[in-house]
């Protein structure tokens, strides 16, 4: 199935221990779509302004992501700077710039209307619901989101979460949105609230699945050097939906391998600032690494 994403296309500039980037081309689209275009055709929904560099769209094509819906609008792209410290678990935001993300109103074409597989990757909840009943009949729906939209439009979250078939969200952000500390009773608080699973991202501590008929823990790839972990959680989705996309079904066995394959892309996305190392990738450099991890957890 073909896979049709709504995000952010940024430009970020990044400071961590490893140095530091200016203008890079981020946004959660464009990380989930680096992983993604690799197990399936990817549509990709966004808005940018007059200012986006030329060659950074020509780039975008290059990776073969359809951009009939990425919208040039009056204004500024969004920009996004933050700084990583220590263990570069999380950003420091220095400055947020929303430019034509501010009054941004997504729409497809007609033939995307009718395309299977969605994700929601993280942006404001409304848009989130704008473009989700645009959609027929999609077979598979999956939405990312953040603190900001848990505590700022709460309720507008709760409405779109039941109208989606997986959460992914990070521990933290599960934590704050079911009130609860322990990961297992959050992800059965959140599954209460509509989506059928729920996703927990961990960052270096890998991942969760909870759905009510299993549980699936995945640890992370250990990556000797992180360089910017920027997109990582982004990265991830779009191996994991890559895979689910291309496999064109839903089940436990399917669930686990798509994990992996999303927790693979993701351990090459902290390895180099923006889209450096996952615009490289190619589906061979995902299984020679995924090789390397069942071999690492077999016992």
């Amino acid at each position: 199935m073909s896979l049709l994403v709504l995000g952010t296309v940024a430009l970020d500039s990044v400071k961590t221990p490893s140095g530091k980037r200016d203008c890079l081309l981020g946004g959660s689209a464009s990380h989930f779509s680096m992983s993604a275009r690799l197990f399936t055709d990817v549509h990709l929904v966004a808005t940018i302004g007059e200012d986006f560099p030329l060659h950074e769209r020509d780039f975008l094509r290059s990776m073969k992501l359809n951009l009939d819906s990425l919208k040039v609008n009056a204004g500024e792209t969004f920009k996004w700077e933050g700084e990583y410290q220590g263990s570069l678990n999380s950003a420091v935001t220095l400055k947020t710039e929303l430019g034509v993300l501010a009054t941004f109103d997504p729409s497809v074409t007609e033939k995307q209307r009718g395309i299977r597989c969605v994700f929601l990757a993280n942006t404001d909840p409304v848009i989130q619901m704008r473009l989700l009943k645009q959609m027929r009949k999609p077979a598979l729906v999956a939405l990312d989101s953040m603190n900001f939209w848990i505590n700022s439009k709460r309720k507008d979250l709760l409405q779109v979460l039941k109208m989606v078939d997986i959460y992914v969200v990070n521990d933290e952000e599960a934590r704050s949105l079911s009130g609860e500390h322990n990961l297992i009773k959050a992800g059965r608080k959140l599954r209460s609230m509509g989506p059928k699973m729920v996703l927990i991202k961990k960052g270096e501590h890998g991942a969760i699945l909870y759905s009510d008929k299993f549980i699936f823990p995945m640890p992370a790839y250990p990556v000797e050097t992180v360089v910017d972990p920027t997109g990582a959680g982004d990265t991830f989705a779009g191996g994991f939906m890559g895979y689910l996309a291309q496999s064109g079904k839903v089940t436990e066995g399917v669930l686990k391998e798509a994990i992996a394959y999303g927790t693979i892309a993701a351990s090459f996305n902290v390895e180099a600032f923006g889209l450096e190392r996952t615009s490289k990738l190619t589906i061979k450099d995902l299984r020679n690494r995924l090789s390397k991890f069942r071999k690492m957890m077999k016992f």
